[in-house]
């Protein structure tokens, strides 16, 4: 490929292809060498993209990534500033120049550099005013100083810099990773490769990363990146692609500012399976670097030095992740069985790794029947969670967790406040601490936590349910519409659509959603009761209706909400059993089915209770101010 060259301090080896500097060799891939001989052999002159293009890929169609991703490659080995080139500077629009002077490694004359590096200083003419020599550079620095005074360093270098203005990034998006090993049965792998590179990013206090759950939706997606950055609200977009070969994992990332379409970096990575994590982190660090040239503000975190991993505890907490965000039916409990059988497994082959028991601790929450020991093995296992990782935000979000679930206001609120402490992009932890601070009366701090939630997490629902707290039944009825159009097989939103309509008194709406939500978490036959009810007695009817199909439901053992089964009796009169079912609930809130009243004190179904004095001393047994 060549003779061995002198770049400034770097020599290069072609045949080799590989640079070293003071005994420290680093290899580069033969299409990097080349890029890198083909700016050497014109240093000084801007060689044209289409010219590097054709050089180096002469029999291949390659896009302008692949240059781009080489010339990344290049500055990234030699630790080379875009702004203030030392090595390779960027020609907007044209191509790139080769700065550095470059010499055959046996010390013969250099190759000549370019003007910009060796200026003609020509020399005035005699006829010249000698007051003019001295004003124009007294002007200009007074000027410049000026400038300086007024815009800072910072932004001088910034403007004068040969790519122009750098966008700014202060929020940004990482798409799904695409899968290229060419094997669909892959996906679980790439997807949890994306949720990984979102936790890291997440650590990035300065910088807003945007929630999975709104993001997951552009898998496959043919929305351009501009169309994707608006809907998101973000300034920058990760995408990229996951190669899995083996026990070998390749990733390839790119930094692109998402209004303009504009691609700032891209870099590829590849290590063993048992580093993956040390591979998530160069990731991270290296997007991190990218965007802290584009922060008024930064702070990367504590970050730690990961440890190795066995292949077959990252397969195992994989899979389990796959199956713990899986939708099945109803609660989804197939799916969270499977997940748990997974987490345990990675538990088994390396009871150390505490992402393990956090994602094992979810799978025990939310089914359909929980058994007792469900809410104990929360809490074992989100406190050895976070014994072995006290700086994780999930662990800490699933301790808080498990004191919601044990009705435990104080603790919930704690540690809710601890995860979003520690990392003030984890959506769902702000979403649970608005929730702990509205059951406990608190409305106007939940609201805020719950803005931040879907601020975090755009294209996922944290407001509703909230309007509908403080009774603002118009506008939590207009959101889950609009997520009925998105998504019919919700039905969680059905559900919650017909509270808002029963609010409303559209009780034949409110039949047919609850109908509907039932259908969709398997218990057939309801919605035509419920119909046939409505038909026959109206309003009244379908609320008796529904709270015998409550009952029903909790005596065959296939859902317990014993809080639901008071709002029904409330609205009818008969507090003796709407109070009898909400002391039923108190007393058994450990094996109740992810029961939606928890917000005892703003439920609009409860009102009618409120003034009885039975109300207050409830309220008063399960820890909350009357």
């Amino acid at each position: 490929m060549g003779d061995d060259l002198r770049l400034g301090a770097w020599l290069v080896q072609p045949s080799l292809n590989s640079v070293s500097l003071e005994g420290t060799s680093y290899r580069l891939e033969p299409k990097v060498m080349e890029v890198l001989l083909c700016l050497t052999r014109r240093a000084g002159e801007t060689v044209p993209k289409d010219e590097l293009l054709k050089t180096v890929w002469p029999d291949t169609y390659v896009t302008d990534d692949g240059l781009v991703r080489s010339i990344s490659e290049l500055r990234r080995v030699f630790e080379d500033d875009v702004r203030e080139p030392r090595f390779i500077q960027t020609i907007p629009k044209r191509g790139y120049r080769l700065v550095a002077p470059v010499e055959p490694a046996n010390g013969r004359a250099p190759t000549p550099a370019f003007a910009a590096q060796n200026p003609v200083i020509e020399t005035p003419p005699a006829h010249a005013e000698p007051k003019r020599k001295i004003r124009a550079p007294v002007l200009a620095g007074a000027a410049f100083l000026m400038l300086v005074l007024i815009l800072g360093f910072g932004e001088i270098r910034r403007l004068l810099s040969p790519e122009g203005p750098s966008p700014s990034i202060r929020s940004i998006a990482v798409l799904p990773l695409e899968n290229l090993s060419g094997d669909a049965s892959q996906e679980y792998f790439s997807d949890g490769m994306t949720d990984a590179l979102i936790t890291d990013l997440a650590q990035i206090a300065s910088l807003k990363v945007i929630s999975r759950t709104s993001t997951i939706q552009y898998k496959n997606t043919k929305k351009s990146l501009p169309e994707i950055s608006r809907e998101l609200n973000v300034d920058g977009i990760i995408e990229g692609t996951v190669q899995r070969s083996g026990d070998r994992i390749r990733i390839t990332a790119r930094l692109i500012h998402g209004s303009s379409d504009k691609h700032i970096w891209a870099q590829s990575y590849e290590r063993e399976l048992r580093d993956v994590f040390a591979l998530e982190r160069e990731v991270t660090d290296d997007i991190a670097q990218q965007v802290q040239l584009r922060l008024s503000t930064f702070s990367q975190g504590d970050f730690r030095r990961p440890r190795p991993l066995d292949p077959k505890v990252l397969e195992a907490y994989v899979q389990g992740n796959y199956y713990l965000r899986a939708r099945g039916r109803g609660y989804g409990d197939e799916e969270r069985k499977k997940a748990r059988k997974y987490f345990q497994q990675a538990i088994d082959l390396d009871p150390n790794f505490a992402p393990a028991y956090v994602g094992l601790a979810d799978a025990h929450d939310v089914l359909s029947w929980p058994e007792p020991e469900d809410l104990a093995n929360v809490r074992r296992l989100a406190e050895r969670a976070v014994e072995l990782d006290p700086t994780s935000s999930d662990a800490r979000l699933e301790l808080g967790q498990a004191n919601w679930e044990a009705w435990d206001w104080l603790g919930a609120e704690e540690g809710f406040r601890r995860a979003v402490a520690l990392n003030p992009n984890n959506a769902i932890a702000h979403d649970r601490l608005g929730s702990v601070l509205y059951v406990m009366g608190r409305l106007d701090e939940g609201w805020k936590e719950f803005q931040i939630a879907q601020e975090l997490d755009p294209n996922r629902d944290h407001l509703a349910d909230a309007l509908y707290q403080r009774g603002q039944f118009v506008q939590a009825t207009e959101i889950r519409q609009r997520i009925v159009l998105r998504d019919p097989q919700d039905g969680y939103n059905h559900y919650a659509l017909a509270m808002n309509y029963a609010q409303k008194g559209m009780l034949k709406e409110f039949a047919a959603e609850i109908g509907k939500a039932t259908d969709l978490f398997g218990f057939p036959g309801v919605a035509s009761r419920l119909r046939h009810a409505y038909e026959q007695s109206g309003g009244e009817g379908v609320l008796r209706q529904w709270a015998k199909e409550l009952e029903r439901l909790a005596s065959a053992n296939k859902l317990y909400m014993p809080g639901a089964l008071a709002q029904p009796y409330a609205a009818l009169g008969d507090r003796d059993q709407a109070f009898y079912w909400l002391e039923q609930y108190r007393l058994h809130h450990d094996v109740a089915s992810a029961d939606p009243v928890i917000y005892f004190k703003t439920d609009p179904w409860l009102a009618p209770l409120r003034s009885d004095p039975r109300f207050g001393a409830f309220l008063r047994r399960i820890g909350l101010p009357p």
